[in-house]
């Protein structure tokens, strides 16, 4: 289905996250801004569990005037959101439908066993059936997989009429997930590492890993049949025509690359995500096309907003991606950007990291250890060889060069300056 999507709209192959965890990058959507003027660190709870505003360092209380799900409101749409919020929000109570389901595979609610899946579409079914029909509609269908259930050995949890799908298959090993690519990290990367931790769960051996990727795909594929639904519906509504409709995530994820599992760092794994956008302004000759360009999750909110009409609020730091497609002649799009993630818990848990990411080169620096690494991107894709100190000229310049770029373009994102990035 969302190959089909793809032929029928434009997708991104340079689509990343400015923080590469579930609330952050949540937060950053529905705003349009880096953490650091959101200042949504923390998320709202862990498992689902009610959303409590003593929990939280900081309760995001301009909101308000921010989100999209608030500004599109405003302005006469029937707004609804089914599926993970994973953030507090000051806002939940000021839209049309809200069901929210976070943390979860398998839950019993009444008399039946559901998968979280299967709800995430009966419940965007239930919205598009019931919404007027006099009225424009947003809808985000936040679906919980492929997240894993954490605090389960089996991590990933499919439905049962999946179990046949990949069988007999055999999962490619990522040629980076090797110990001599654990080794390699630096050097307070130990085995008190979360992203360590999980990889022990879920990837320490073949066996393992080809359970584990087995099922994952099998749920990103439910995902996949769940999209069919929602568009069938669309369809059978005559409204496919006239919905913008977005297909991305909230992060990406290490599947045993560095030994590693789940996302937090500044590694390509774990900041790109997929975007497809169809719609219906496209011209057909931009349809079934690629576009190689940085996206990044800022940029959701703005073109959400100025596809609804809405003018955009200058505290967002995102544009509108519909100008790559609408206006693809244009050249003055962005080249590199600044990522951020915050500590969680210690710094042997889960160290901060930043980065000025580029196409041919990365810079990163993990500030809890002033550790810096640089990675040239287009001899090295898997990021295994650190260029730190390396003696070749090309390498020193170009070292110095990045870390000038990366300390403006820090400063400029955690300054209250209103400026598109």
């Amino acid at each position: 289905i969302l190959d089909a999507l793809a032929a029928n709209g434009v997708r991104f192959t340079h689509n990343c996250v400015t923080t590469s965890v579930c609330w952050i990058s949540r937060a950053t959507l529905y705003t349009g801004q880096y953490m650091s003027r959101h200042k949504t660190t923390k998320p709202c709870c862990w498992s689902g569990s009610p959303k409590i505003r003593g929990k939280l360092d900081h309760v995001p209380e301009n909101w308000s005037e921010l989100s999209f799900y608030e500004l599109l409101k405003q302005n006469g749409y029937y707004v609804g959101h089914a599926g993970k919020w994973g953030i507090h929000l000051p806002f939940d109570k000021n839209i049309d439908f809200n069901v929210e389901d976070d943390g979860w595979h398998y839950r019993t609610i009444g008399e039946k066993l559901w998968h979280i899946t299967e709800k995430n579409e009966a419940d965007a079914l239930r919205f598009l059936a019931t919404r007027p029909k006099d009225k424009p509609f947003f809808l985000n269908v936040a679906f919980f997989a492929t997240h894993a259930k954490d605090s389960d050995v089996r991590q990933y949890m499919p439905q049962e009429s999946s179990m046949e799908l990949y069988k007999d298959d055999t999962i490619p090993i990522p040629p980076t997930a090797t110990q001599e690519a654990w080794e390699r990290m630096p050097y307070f990367f130990t085995d008190k590492n979360e992203g360590r931790t999980r990889w022990g769960v879920r990837f320490s051996n073949y066996t393992l890993h080809q359970t584990m990727m087995k099922n994952y795909y099998r749920m990103a594929t439910e995902v996949d049949a769940a999209c069919g639904a929602i568009l069938e519906e669309l369809r059978r509504q005559d409204a496919l025509d006239n919905t913008v409709v977005i297909f991305t995530t909230d992060n990406g994820n290490f599947h045993a690359e560095h030994g590693l599992a789940d996302k937090w760092y500044p590694h390509q794994e774990s900041i790109r995500v997929p975007l497809i956008i169809h719609d219906p302004r496209m011209a057909d000759s931009v349809k079934g096309t690629t576009n190689d360009e940085f996206t990044l999750n800022i940029d959701l909110a703005p073109t959400i907003l100025r596809a609804a009409g809405i003018p955009v609020p200058d505290k967002m730091h995102g544009r509108d991606i519909s100008e790559l497609y609408l206006s693809p002649d244009r050249t003055d799009w962005r080249n590199e950007f600044f990522y951020e993630h915050p500590i969680v818990s210690s710094k042997n848990y889960v160290p901060a990291s930043e980065a000025l990411v580029r196409k041919d080169y990365k810079y990163m620096y993990w500030p809890n250890f002033r550790y810096e690494q640089l990675f040239d991107l287009n001899e090295d894709p898997g990021e295994m060889n650190d260029l730190l100190q390396s003696m070749n000229p090309e390498h020193k310049t170009k070292l110095e060069e990045m870390r000038k770029r990366f300390t403006e373009l820090k400063k400029i994102v955690k300054s209250d300056e209103l400026i598109t990035l």
